[in-house]
């Protein structure tokens, strides 16, 4: 059975001149793929717990304030300043490991099936992410879809020299991507389709026939409700996270933090007492 969210409810469309576009972040995959990806760089020494610090600082603003640009950006420009220097190869060889361990276990079947649905249509499935493009791409070629708008990070001789071309994957960048795809490609966006959590990704889902919330913040299923689009909750049992659910989120992240502060303290003094007095 399908509902008004489901490319098969809509009819046979011209192969290649329709779309959908998902948004990654708990669209397709549980939680934040750039955070399983910063945890992965964080154990093998990319940074160390002074930037530790600043992730838990701005993790804590997000899920008090929610996210704004200034946020963004300063995730961005810090992100970039730790993989400057760094082989290309090196990053996306982290990538597949973190997707191989991590992120294909947190796959919504739900959304499984609505790519799988899309591609089957004979649509262009799109992935529109913040992610590094590399990872992006990683993601996209696993899920065996037409491909990713990501974040670009600039590098040179294979190696990351520590700026973005262009602007972050993020808010009205998204929806300026999709429509220099839309030109290039001979999508038809009236005809289209885009799935996000957030209401971040408001600009691009505008742009398309059909809008869809999938396991929406509160903000988005607000706005999806008062304008009639469909919500699609994968989230199973947990179901969207509110009240409670949030506090614990918070806390677990606090102290998953505060662990790995204190495992490299006590690393730290106990090097520095195991020499002899001089």
């Amino acid at each position: 059975m399908y509902d008004a969210a489901s490319p098969a409810s809509q009819g046979i469309d011209p192969p290649g001149t329709v779309a959908a576009f998902f948004d990654v972040d708990n669209t397709v995959i549980r939680g934040a793929s750039a955070y399983q990806l910063a945890r992965a760089l964080y154990f093998r020494k990319f940074f160390g717990v002074r930037d530790l610090l600043r992730f838990g600082s701005i993790h804590v603003r997000y899920l008090i304030f929610g996210e704004t640009k200034d946020q963004a950006n300063e995730v961005r420009d810090r992100a970039m300043t730790i993989i400057a220097g760094r082989s290309v190869a090196e990053i996306t060889a982290v990538g597949e490991e973190v997707y191989d361990t991590v992120l294909s276990l947190r796959i919504f079947p739900g959304t499984k099936t609505l790519l799988d649905e899309h591609l089957a249509a004979g649509h262009q499935v799109w992935l529109v992410t913040a992610t590094p493009i590399e990872i992006g791409r990683l993601i996209a070629r696993r899920l065996g879809v037409t491909g990713c708008l990501g974040t670009v990070a600039e590098h040179r001789n294979g190696l990351y020299t520590g700026r973005i071309l262009g602007d972050m994957m993020h808010g009205v960048a998204k929806s300026a991507a999709v429509v220099d795809l839309a030109e290039e490609r001979g999508i038809d966006l009236a005809a289209s389709y885009a799935y996000s959590d957030s209401l971040n990704d408001l600009p691009m889902m505008n742009l398309v026939g059909h809008p869809c919330a999938i396991n929406p913040d509160m903000r988005l299923r607000r706005h999806a409700s008062d304008v009639g689009w469909p919500i699609r909750e994968f989230r199973g049992k947990r179901r969207r996270i509110t009240g409670r659910s949030m506090r614990s989120a918070s806390l677990a992240g606090g102290a998953w933090v505060a662990g790995l502060i204190l495992r490299s303290l006590r690393k730290r003094l106990g090097t520095r007492f195991t020499h002899p007095l001089r």
